[in-house]
């Protein structure tokens, strides 16, 4: 039973993020490697939290899942700019050629902007009350900025030759990819009133982060 709960939320994910990609983008090719980025696969294991934790708490659904499919924007954004050749150039993701070598390195640069930057618009649009929007917002941008993913991904990047510490390991796993992993618990919070819940699904996702990422 979980697991056609999980499949039927990864298609209410799937099918949302087309449907926000289509309404909004108006350049063909550009929708096109949009659509080809997000519909790539992958686990949702980001938007499942956070529709998973809204659902203990008083979540309209239409609202959490613009939240947790504006999360997926930015984790897929992510992707494909870590797929890049001044990255970690890569030719496959998910069995399929990346973005860049699907279209070209401009598009896939340009893909990974537009879906960063719709990510915002979503949340802008959602059906949420004002103090949800803000916080929302600051979830979102603290996570995937310099203080966190892209501070893991620069850390990453600066360890490769060079000899680090355990903590100095848990610190980029926390950034890279722990980050938004609890970004996607506390999106999901925004509809929780039980402050102990709230707390047990944080320190949850705190220690899932480092455990998903090792």
């Amino acid at each position: 039973m979980v697991k056609d709960v999980i499949q039927q939320l990864q298609q209410d994910v799937a099918l949302h993020l087309t449907k926000l990609i289509e309404k909004r983008a108006s350049d063909a090719r550009l929708k096109e490697a949009m659509l080809y980025a997000v519909q790539s696969g992958g686990k949702r294991i980001r938007p499942l939290l956070t529709l998973a934790v809204g659902s203990a708490g008083t979540s309209s659904n239409e609202a959490t899942l613009d939240l947790a499919c504006a999360l997926e924007m930015i984790h897929t954004y992510s992707l494909i700019h870590d797929d890049l050749p001044g990255m970690d150039d890569d030719d496959l993701r998910r069995g399929r050629p990346t973005v860049h070598k699907a279209f070209d390195e401009a598009t896939a640069i340009l893909a990974g902007d537009a879906l960063l930057t719709l990510a915002f618009e979503v949340v802008a649009n959602a059906n949420l009350q004002a103090h949800q929007l803000v916080e929302a917002v600051k979830i979102l941008s603290t996570a995937s900025g310099m203080s966190g993913m892209i501070s893991g991904q620069m850390k990453d990047i600066a360890s490769e030759k060079v000899t680090i510490t355990l903590e100095q390991m848990k610190e980029i796993h926390r950034e890279k990819t722990g980050e938004l992993l609890l970004a996607a618990v506390r999106l999901g919070n925004l509809f929780v009133d039980d402050s102990k819940m709230k707390e047990a699904f944080v320190s949850y996702a705190t220690h899932f982060g480092l455990a998903f990422q090792i």
